[in-house]
């Protein structure tokens, strides 16, 4: 059947894209993938073949940041962390000096303020949050103005004054390992980093040593590298650390409107229409 294949929806990453596919589908016009994040996909190959590529923006943004916002949360108020402990065997009180750390007043630092990112900074406005936020181009001024966001033009500048630090990037070869042992030592000792982008944006290494030592105060994490991390990984065992696993877009809401913006990106390209999400080789 591989002269009727037109269209590929691409499910967590499934199937592969590489050369040989490529080459068996000689009829192939587009690719719609169930996520905003293609760096699972070579472009320029796929670009090379004259197949057309779309991601789901649209669809995912929403449960995307309130993913970052509930892990932000969860982080702060140690609730993973205390949750084990109310309903540990035998307890019979939660100690005092299990304390977290205030969010109202405090300052969120977003790395990378595209539509996700901007979800995030309304959010955090609603919970009387500071924000600072850096990106490759500013937003315009009425844009900040509606969050009350800051631009750090360096992204120095947003580590050495941020009480959470947000990454919200693409993963491409900028991006790979953005933070890593000199940005965690920029950070306050108190911070917390929250990544929901892409495993590989973080130095996972650096991350472990800052962990033990107290560069920083915790981290919450729904992406790693590899995913699912190896049983024996130093990150599994440490008090200061939330993972959740890649659960950014999983509500059933989002997942019905993930499909329905594929179609809409396949049924577009089929038909020689412009593709709403369409994403070009850089």
């Amino acid at each position: 059947v591989s002269k009727k294949i037109q269209a590929i929806y691409l499910w967590w990453h499934k199937p592969v894209i590489d050369q040989e596919l490529l080459r068996s589908l000689p009829n192939l016009k587009v690719i719609a993938n169930s996520g905003v994040g293609m760096d699972h996909l070579d472009l320029k190959l796929v670009a090379s073949f004259g197949v057309k590529m779309a991601n789901a923006p649209r669809a995912v943004s929403s449960s995307t940041a309130n993913t970052g916002m509930a892990l932000l949360l969860a982080s702060a108020r140690r609730l993973v962390e205390v949750h084990n402990i109310a309903i540990s065997p035998g307890v019979e009180y939660c100690e005092a000096d299990i304390l977290g750390v205030k969010v109202a007043g405090a300052t969120l630092g977003i790395i990378g303020m595209g539509s996700i990112g901007y979800k995030i900074a309304l959010r955090a406005k609603a919970f009387e949050m500071n924000i600072l936020y850096h990106n490759r181009t500013r937003r315009k001024v009425q844009e900040e103005q509606a969050v009350s966001a800051t631009y750090c033009k360096r992204i120095d500048n947003l580590l050495q004054q941020a009480d959470f630090v947000m990454v919200v990037v693409s993963l491409t070869p900028q991006t790979h390992k953005l933070i890593t042992k000199r940005e965690l030592e920029l950070m306050k000792p108190g911070a917390t980093l929250i990544n929901i982008s892409r495993g590989a944006v973080v130095d996972q290494e650096a991350l472990v040593a800052a962990l033990q030592t107290g560069v920083i105060r915790a981290a919450a994490l729904d992406v790693t590298y590899p995913e699912p991390l190896p049983r024996d990984h130093p990150l599994l065992t440490l008090k200061n650390v939330i993972i959740t696993p890649h659960l950014g877009i999983r509500t059933d809401k989002a997942t019905y409107m993930i499909t329905e913006e594929a179609v809409e990106n396949i049924l577009a390209a089929l038909n020689g229409l412009p593709i709403p999400s369409e994403v070009l080789p850089s």
